[in-house]
């Protein structure tokens, strides 16, 4: 063929990789009457095109790996010309989908499968379904297959007698052998069996969770490997999750929020084995592992960018990125100029982002997902959060979605997440950020943020609680002190939600991340880390601590007190939480109410932080009166006996 015949007839875009099975092929004829039929071929498959004056177009179905695309003209004498070969590498998984039904009946908790996906890809049908309960259930599951469900789709679990969370996972095999994977959740309490409300719920762990910020390169010179190395210290110290900083390819070797590949880790970082071998060490530990995710941009050097940035609308890729109406400019936000926002009403890059987290989960087992920015994909597209979830929880339920945004924002706790950030309404304010300026009103201020200046939060609200992250500058200790840090650790550590230590906050270190490339010096010049890892076990095991349920109470005195309750909702023991932030000793007159006077009318409460009895005395209207030292923190129970 002349290449004058060529260049009769083209297609738009050019070789790329593909997020979808079905797409629409454009091109270019030019053929003018002599082109009787114009039909597009998919490895051979040809599908007849809709012309549109001298334009073209048709939908097609693409196919697993290579999909080579060519345009064709015919004319009415049988002759034809056809475009150059596109080739579209399709990036989707094929195979079926494990959907899992799960209902309590009187013959016990019913499992069913029969809601599972045909291939999206070819529609092979699912052939086989296989169950098996998870490794670390309170107590071994019985299954059974149940009536009506062909080939064990349908399965029936004896009810166990002990109390907790159980999983069970279905894996479903297609008529060609391609896997998938989904996990059902059910608990029991009291005797009692329910499922798993995945919309809203979350898994108990997150309940008792105590998150560790971790920066790879802060850790050791190996990346990955430091941080398994110190894994036993975080056991030791209490972790019971870490939230690994970006670790995704990225330009550079800075905090990598600037992602190059979704699907690829950093080589500084270390390799997919040792990642893999961090994961499975720090479970072996009793921790989770969560990674901190970038799905509102990529880098601009993201190889999609690359193109579309060189190429222009004639680049398949220049609809992944979010445009102005101005002259067609990606957009991006704040002074990021380098980190372009994603077209989230392209189907495309929805897929593309589902795809990418949905990949550390099944290949490298992740236990939850700190979400960057989210915030920004909720002002383009505030639908997407509720499909993502119900991917997420469908794969892993017992997983840990974490919004970097406020929870002040009711928006999180019904469109996704199961915890939000410690913000003002302000985007990226730290919420007690303006607390500690003044130390004649740390105690109003307090008030203040821990109410959402009396607002309240949504009743699904559960807060990301911090005193330094990432995003925070010098460390809460470098602005504060050594002292009100101790102060401000018992708070963090005793209140509602989700505390976060962040690296090296335990020993006092003094840095400021993006600031740091580095190995940190892990020296406990303070003395720091005993008085963590007592306020974590204490938090850990007085059941109150780590429940939901408090209640904020009077604190009056000369200084800035503050003071709440802590109840676990079954008849565990509460506390009394009583913050001196003066630097000087006083005397405080803590008001009780109908359901914390159980502290009044003792001669002392325990204090199980400092070990020691603390005498207290009646005060007015049902108060209770104590000392408290300077810049000190009771967390106080009733004294045994």
């Amino acid at each position: 063929m002349t290449q004058a015949a060529l260049e009769r007839i083209s297609l738009d875009g050019g070789d790329a990789e593909v997020w979808t099975w079905e797409k629409t092929i454009s091109g270019v004829y030019r053929c003018e009457d002599k082109c009787g039929t114009i039909s597009v071929s998919v490895n051979g498959r040809e599908v007849p095109a809709t012309r549109d004056g001298d334009r073209f177009h048709a939908a097609v179905r693409l196919e697993e790996g290579e999909n080579r695309i060519v345009a064709l003209c015919r004319a009415g004498d049988g002759s034809e010309c056809g475009s150059d070969v596109m080739t579209l590498v399709q990036r989707l998984r094929p195979g079926p989908k494990a959907r899992i039904a799960v209902s309590v009946e009187v013959e016990g908790i019913v499992l069913d499968g029969g809601g599972s996906e045909a291939s999206e890809s070819d529609g092979a049908a699912v052939a086989g379904y296989c169950w098996h309960p998870r490794e670390g259930n309170p107590e071994a599951l019985v299954l059974e297959p149940a009536e009506g469900g062909e080939g064990n789709a349908r399965v029936v679990v004896r009810p166990p007698t002990c109390g907790g969370e159980y999983y069970v996972a279905l894996r479903v095999t297609d008529e060609k052998g391609r896997l998938d994977t989904a996990t059902a959740t059910f608990t029991v309490a009291d005797g009692k069996v329910r499922a798993a409300d995945l919309e809203r719920g979350n898994a108990a762990w997150v309940e008792e969770a105590v998150v560790y910020g971790v920066v790879p390169h802060n850790f050791g010179p190996d990346g990955f490997r430091s941080v398994t190395e110190r894994l036993d210290e975080l056991s030791d110290l209490g972790i019971t999750a870490i939230w690994l900083a970006p670790c995704n390819a990225t330009p550079g070797k800075g905090h990598g929020y600037g992602v190059e590949d979704y699907f690829a880790l950093r080589p500084d970082y270390g390799t997919e084995s040792d990642f893999r071998a961090l994961v499975e060490e720090a479970h072996a530990r009793g921790i989770r592992v969560l990674m901190d995710f970038v799905p509102n941009h990529s880098s601009v050097s993201h190889r999609y960018m690359v193109d579309a940035q060189e190429r222009g609308p004639e680049s398949p890729y220049y609809e992944f990125y979010d445009r102005d109406g101005d002259g067609g400019e990606y957009t991006y936000y704040f002074d990021w100029a380098r980190l372009p926002n994603l077209n989230y009403d392209n189907p495309e890059v929805r897929r593309w982002m589902l795809e990418a987290f949905s990949y550390w989960v099944r290949e490298f087992d992740v236990d939850g997902f700190r979400v960057d920015a989210c915030w920004g994909v909720k002002l383009r597209r505030p639908d997407f959060w509720p499909e993502w979830r119900r991917e997420m929880k469908r794969i892993k339920p017992d997983l840990l979605l974490l919004a970097e945004a406020g929870a002040r924002d009711p928006y999180w706790f019904t469109h996704g997440y199961d915890a939000a950030y410690d913000w003002t309404d302000e985007l990226g304010q730290w919420a007690l950020g303006g607390v500690f300026e003044d130390p004649k009103q740390i105690a109003s201020r307090l008030h203040g943020a821990l109410t959402n200046e009396g607002r309240g939060f949504h009743e699904d609200a559960l807060i990301f609680r911090f005193l330094n992250n990432n995003d925070t500058g010098p460390r809460f200790i470098t602005r504060y002190g050594l002292e009100l840090e101790r102060v401000a650790a018992a708070m963090l550590l005793t209140l509602p939600g989700i505390p976060c230590v962040y690296m090296g906050q335990e020993a006092g270190l003094e840095f400021e991340p993006y600031g740091t490339v580095g190995p940190l010096s892990w020296d406990d010049g303070h003395g720091l880390r005993s008085y963590y890892a007592r306020l974590i076990a204490l938090r850990r095991g007085v059941s109150a601590l780590h429940s939901r349920e408090w209640e904020i109470l009077e604190a009056r005195s000369e200084g800035q007190v503050y003071a709440y309750a802590r109840f676990d909702g079954h008849g565990g023991v509460p506390a009394l939480v009583v913050l001196n932030f003066s630097p000087v000793e006083t005397e405080a007159e803590v008001g009780l109410s109908e359901r914390s006077k159980v502290f009044a009318g003792s001669g002392a409460l325990m204090d199980v932080l400092g070990g020691e009895e603390v005498p207290v005395a009646a005060g007015a209207e049902g108060a209770i009166r104590l000392r408290l030292p300077a810049l000190s923190a009771r967390i106080l129970v009733l004294c045994e006996g």
